[in-house]
């Protein structure tokens, strides 16, 4: 393992697409960056996946970070919106995917656990522990930014624990884990 690492943490959506960014040393992270991709202004769904998809391209060829940890959909009532978060999930890990990047999958609960040691903990929770955490000066007004860097400092607090998540470290990979998701 390389001495330091980046992780790049996403919170998926197709209004506003939430990631952070973390430099570890050791057993020390350091904070890089937070902010979030704002989808709202677009009305054509193929189009927020396309910017989804180049805006993970432009952070990964920007930071270059070692590994990906992704916020799994949740499953909510309404199916439409699942649909949707699961595409937007799934074009992000592709980017990740197209330039060999390890991708770590973490549902809200183990994040929200991981932050705060609560799982059922509100976003304004983990926020403030994020805030707490690594000495942000301020918080930004929405919160799916901080929700990225969580996904980023739950996958350092779990690195080495085999037991994470669904990790995936290429297409091949990917195939192998989820034959029924794949057609001949």
């Amino acid at each position: 393992m390389k001495s330091e690492r980046i992780i790049l943490g996403i919170d998926p959506g197709t209004t506003i697409m939430g990631f952070g960014l973390i430099s570890v040393t050791g057993k020390t992270m350091k904070f890089l960056q937070l902010n979030e991709l704002q989808l709202k202004k677009y009305d054509d769904h193929y189009l927020k996946l396309k910017i989804i998809f180049e805006r993970t391209i432009a952070l990964i060829d920007q930071y270059h970070p070692d590994e990906i940890a992704i916020e799994a959909p949740f499953f909510g009532k309404n199916v439409q919106s699942m649909l949707k978060l699961g595409r937007a999930q799934g074009v992000a890990m592709a980017a990740g995917l197209s330039r060999q990047i390890p991708i770590t999958e973490y549902s809200p609960k183990k994040i929200k656990m991981a932050i705060t040691g609560n799982g059922n903990a509100s976003k304004e929770q983990v926020a403030k522990m994020l805030q707490s955490l690594l000495a942000l000066t301020s918080l930004p007004k929405n919160l799916d930014s901080t929700d990225g860097l969580a996904a980023a400092v739950c996958h350092f607090y779990n690195s080495g624990n085999e037991n994470v998540g669904a990790k995936y470290t290429g297409w091949e990979a990917f195939v192998k884990q989820n034959p029924l998701k794949v057609k001949e």
